[in-house]
Formats: C-alpha cells, sequence, structure tokens
C-alpha cells in the first residue's frame, strides 16, 4: 500500500467510524425504499410524498406510503480527465479519491453495497459489488494510480454503462470538476442522483501573472498569453457563467449537488450533501 492510499485510507475510516458521529449511524439518509400504497393525506405528513396525479384526479391529497429496504445500493461514478489533474494545495484527483474513500466507508458503516466505477473518455476500471474493505481500498487506489493526462470526459458512456449494468434503482455519486455540463436526465429518472463538483479556488479565480504559456492537459495544447487583470476576470466571469448553467441544469432535474474545494476537509461537506436527501 503506497503512503498516499494509506494516508486517505487511514484519514476517511477514522472520520466515518469516529464515536463523535456514534449519533448519526450514516450518512445516507431517506431513499431506498419500496414503494407499498396510497393514502389520504394527513397533517403532518411529508408534502414531498404527495402524489399530486392521483391528488388532481380524486380532488383530495394523497401521499405514498413506502416501506424502507434493509440496503441501499450505492454507486460511485469517478470522471477523471485530464483537467483533475490540477490542485494549488492538493491535486483534485487526490480529493475525488478521498471523497470516494469517505462514502465507501460510510455505505460499509451502514452494510450497504456499494461499487466504484472510474471514467474519462471510457470506462477504465469498476469495483463490483461489496461490502468489504478491500473493495474500498481498490476503489481509492486506482483513482490515485490512474493517469488522466490527455484524457477527455466522456458522460455518454458513463450514462450508457451504468444504465445497462445497474438495473436497480440505487443512490448514483457522481464526482468530478464537471467543466462541461451533462445529460443525466435519464440516469435521473431511474436513480437517485448526487453530484459532488470538485475545484481548486486558483482555477475558478487566477491570479493576474503576466505573460505566460500554458498547457492543457485535457488536451495537450499549449496557450500562450498575457494573463493581465482584464484577462483574467473575463475568464473568471466565464467559469462563473459556466457553473451558473451548471447548477440550472441539475437542478431541473432535481440533482442534488455540491462543491468541494482542494483546501477544504470534504468529510463535513459530504455529511451536509447526504445529510440533506429525502
Amino acid at each position: 500500500m503506497s503512503n498516499r492510499l494509506r494516508k486517505i485510507i487511514l484519514k476517511a475510516r477514522s472520520q466515518v467510524f469516529s464515536e463523535k458521529v456514534g449519533n448519526n449511524p450514516s450518512v445516507f439518509q431517506g431513499e431506498g425504499y419500496d414503494f407499498i400504497e396510497l393514502r389520504e393525506y394527513i397533517a403532518g405528513d411529508d408534502i414531498k410524498k404527495i402524489d399530486w396525479n392521483i391528488t388532481a384526479k380524486l380532488q383530495k391529497p394523497y401521499v405514498k406510503v413506502f416501506r424502507e429496504e434493509r440496503e441501499i445500493n450505492v454507486v460511485l461514478a469517478s470522471m477523471l480527465n485530464g483537467s483533475v489533474y490540477f490542485g494549488s494545495k492538493k491535486l483534485k484527483q487526490e480529493l475525488i479519491a478521498e471523497i470516494v474513500a469517505i462514502v465507501s466507508f460510510s455505505a460499509l458503516r451502514n452494510g450497504d453495497l456499494f461499487s466504484s466505477y472510474l471514467f474519462a473518455d471510457k470506462l477504465y476500471s469498476y469495483t463490483r459489488p461489496a461490502k468489504k474493505l478491500f473493495a474500498v481500498h481498490k476503489s481509492v487506489d486506482d483513482i490515485l494510480e490512474f493517469d488522466p493526462i490527455g484524457k477527455g470526459s466522456n458522460f455518454k458512456t458513463l450514462t450508457a454503462t451504468i444504465m445497462s449494468r445497474i438495473k436497480r434503482k440505487s443512490l448514483l455519486v457522481l464526482v468530478g470538476d464537471f467543466f462541461e455540463i451533462p445529460e443525466l436526465k435519464v440516469l435521473a429518472k431511474k436513480h437517485e442522483v448526487l453530484c459532488i463538483i470538485v475545484r481548486d479556488k486558483l482555477e475558478e479565480n487566477p491570479p493576474k501573472f503576466g505573460f505566460a504559456s500554458l498547457v492543457d492537459v485535457q488536451t495537450g495544447q499549449t496557450l500562450e498569453g498575457d494573463f493581465n487583470t482584464k484577462t483574467v476576470k473575463e475568464y473568471a466571469a466565464k467559469v462563473h457563467e459556466h457553473d451558473h448553467n451548471l447548477y440550472n441544469a441539475l437542478r431541473k432535474e432535481r440533482i442534488r449537488f455540491i462543491k468541494i474545494y482542494t483546501d477544504e476537509d470534504p468529510y463535513i461537506k459530504l455529511r451536509r450533501l447526504f445529510g440533506g436527501r429525502s
């Protein structure tokens, strides 16, 4: 086991299994239920459970009643295109590995099945559904040892792969820097989808550093120019616009999401994301 892998595994395991979170047996709360029946709405019921189609037909509010399943099927899909090989504090690639470790250990703690997929321009590796420590180690190690340089992102392949391989409704956690806006409508209809956006603050708000040559690690192309105040402001504005469109696209499909930066502790934000599931 490499030092990087050991450090990430030990930290994630300690955070997830710490006594400090003993009153919270799992970050996975909410979905993972089988539909049983419909009944009339009672004051105090969760309005999110209202079946609006039946309500409109019968002119009375009806809610869906569910029976909790024993386990959730947790599927992690990491998108490791070339741009994740960047970071001012640590590489985004390493942060993705930390996130996968935390979510995987959380699934183990809750007795849930989890599997992990690694994508870029195609599917590169995956672990089968399991409840074993070895599967966590392999998932994290695959991410740390992967070479993303020169590779683009292909969300169409990701969608097609998940749809063909995962038949049961699952909790699908997508992790990447999302510098392109994916079409997730099909996945969101079948699964509960959560997106974790991994970024470095420097790439969103770069400093002015004058004339320089930059290499795009995804395409290998070299960009030369004067990165002055005007240039970096225009760049930051484009990133802001992109993220605005990304957030709107995710909200349209009712996909919960969160952004985690390379200088932040991912565990705290992940608890917030999973704790808000409904």
